[in-house]
Parts: C-alpha cells; structure tokens; sequence
C-alpha cells in the first residue's frame, strides 16, 4: 500500500497573504496531478523515498556548487547503501551536483555554473516571493534557499521529479520551499505574487513563448524581476530556428532564438529594463555524459566532423541568460 502522507503539499502558505491568489484552481490542479504520483508507472519512485524516509540529518549546505546535505559518517554501512539504491533509482540525474551523504552525484547539467552566472545579476532573494519555473529535482530551489527568501514555489508537473526533490526535502525539511506539481501554464493563478520569477529553460519547449511571457508577467509583483535562460541560435537578425522534427536529437523543441529575437520576444510581452547579460555556445563542459547520468548528451547530438552543427545540420546551441522587470 501507498502511504500518501509522504507526498503532501502544504498549503498553509495560500491562505497566507492578501493577494488573491487563485487557490481553488490551485488545489483542483493539485488535486488532478497529485494522482499521478502513486500511479503503477511511478512506484519505484516512491519507494525510493520511503525506504529512507529514517535517515536524518541536521547537517546541509546550500551555498557551494553542490548542495550538501548529511555526513557520509552518520550513516551506518547498511544506511549507505540503502541510501546509495535510493539515489539510483533516479538515474539519469539531469541537474546537479550534489553531495548527499558523503555521495557524490555529477549530473548530466552543471547546474551550478548556470547558478554562478546568474548570481551577480539579481536582485537578493532576501524575504522575496520567487517562482522557479520548471523546478526539475530542485537544485535551483536549494540554492536560492540559501538566500533565505520568503517562500519558493517550484513548478513541475512530472512525479519523478517531485519524489527526487521530496527525497532531499525530507531531510533539510525546508518550509520555504513548495513543490507545485503545476505547470508554467498555470501561472496566472498567482496574479502580482512573485518578486521574482526564473524561467530557466523553458521558453524553447513551448509552442507560444510571448503568451508564456505574458502570463509570468501578470504573475510578478510590480517592479518584479525575471530571469531567464534560453536556447538559442547564433546570429545578428532577430529571427528564431523552427526545427522540422528534432534538434539534437530532441523532441519539443519549438522556437530555438538568436539574441535579438529573445530580447524583442520579452519587450513585446511588455517587460522593461532587459538586459541580455551572458551569450554563448553551449560547452559539452557544461552539458555531457556521466556515470550518475549515463545517456547520450551534448557531444553525441553534435555533428563529429562539425561540432559548430547539430547532427541533423542545424546551427549549435548558444545558451542567452536575460533580466528584465515589469
């Protein structure tokens, strides 16, 4: 049997403030969502989490490259490798790193890097709201924590995801933080909310992203500050690559942005001040095989004897990081 007390979302926090939050639409979502994570398809996921739901630890940090939490010592041998299965199971890690336990996990994504760029462009996160759209298993969210923001709220509608943020949460037990089993299209339920919204990652896999940008800037709060980081292609025209079926080897990807189309894409949803603070190509550095993600990455969706190509001949990723206010 499930024990379904493990995946609850507080809610406390929707009752909290003045600003009218849509919270019957929230929890009829939540509702609707909440199921799929005690489907048959993500057991082993849950499992994961209750066979460790009685390792504990008073020990994290949340402000290095990789969010530790836990001393490998205060785990016996036994706990170590139920842990270390635990952990597996959520194999491939895609965002990372972590230091979970003595452990080390180097996921797909240096995440990290990504963190230390956008650092020195924010306002502090010090008692703001924040969004983090497309919270993924949480990385981001443990290091804004570290901030000490008012509250975070992750969006993410998958149940792998939420059971690997829930396995880490667990243990630091963090009340600042909420996983929000919704998506970006569901951000309108938060009108004026937000002091801060990241949306790492998110625009090139939506069929609409100046109606996306729109939405999240009804969500912020007036003055509020977004973030973003986009996918993109190289190039002086402000024109965005559609690739007919995939680019690296990748389903969903709708509108790949050169700089100038990102920065028009986000003055015509109506946001000021924007700043374009880091463009490049993405490095098979930054993005690659590892043993905690042992699947094909960056260096095998580029073209081998053209690595400035996709294997299906497109331009290459460049990575566009963007601020701007409303």
């Amino acid at each position: 049997m499930f024990n379904n007390s493990i995946g609850h979302i507080p809610s406390d926090y929707l009752y909290k403030y003045d600003i009218p939050i849509n919270t019957e639409a929230i929890l009829k979502t939540r509702q609707e969502k909440h199921k799929k994570l005690f489907e048959t398809s993500t057991q082993k996921y849950y499992e994961a989490v209750q066979t460790v739901t009685d390792i504990k630890s008073h020990f994290f940090d949340f402000s290095c490259a990789a969010i530790k939490v836990g001393r490998a010592e205060e785990l016996s041998p036994e706990q170590q490798q139920l842990f270390r299965n635990s952990l597996q199971t959520f194999c491939p890690w895609k965002k990372g790193p972590f230091e979970l336990f003595g452990i080390n996990i180097d996921a797909e994504w240096r995440s990290d890097w990504k963190w230390e760029r956008i650092l020195p462009h924010i306002s502090s996160l010090k008692n703001r709201r924040v969004a983090d759209i497309g919270c993924h298993n949480g990385y981001f969210m443990f290091r804004m924590a570290a901030q000490q923001p008012e509250l975070v709220i992750g969006f993410e509608p998958y149940a792998k995801h939420f059971w690997n943020f829930q396995l880490i949460q667990n243990i630091v037990q963090q009340k600042m933080l909420i996983f929000e089993l919704l998506g970006v299209e569901h951000i309108h339920y938060y009108p004026q909310f937000f002091d801060t919204i990241f949306c790492l990652g998110i625009l090139y896999h939506h069929t609409d992203p100046i109606a996306l940008l729109r939405k999240m800037r009804e969500a912020l709060a007036p003055k509020g500050e977004i973030i973003i980081d986009c996918q993109g292609i190289p190039g002086d025209l402000p024109v965005a690559l559609t690739p007919r079926k995939r680019y690296a080897q990748a389903r969903g990807i709708w509108f790949l942005p050169t700089q100038s189309c990102l920065e028009s894409w986000i003055g015509r949803a109506g946001f000021s001040d924007i700043n374009c603070f880091f463009a490049e190509p993405l490095s098979v550095a930054e993005q690659r095989r590892t043993s905690w993600a042992n699947i094909d990455s960056l260096s095998e969706f580029l073209n081998p004897q053209d690595p400035s190509l996709t294997i299906e001949g497109y331009p290459a990723p460049w990575r566009y990081y963007a601020i701007a206010r409303k």
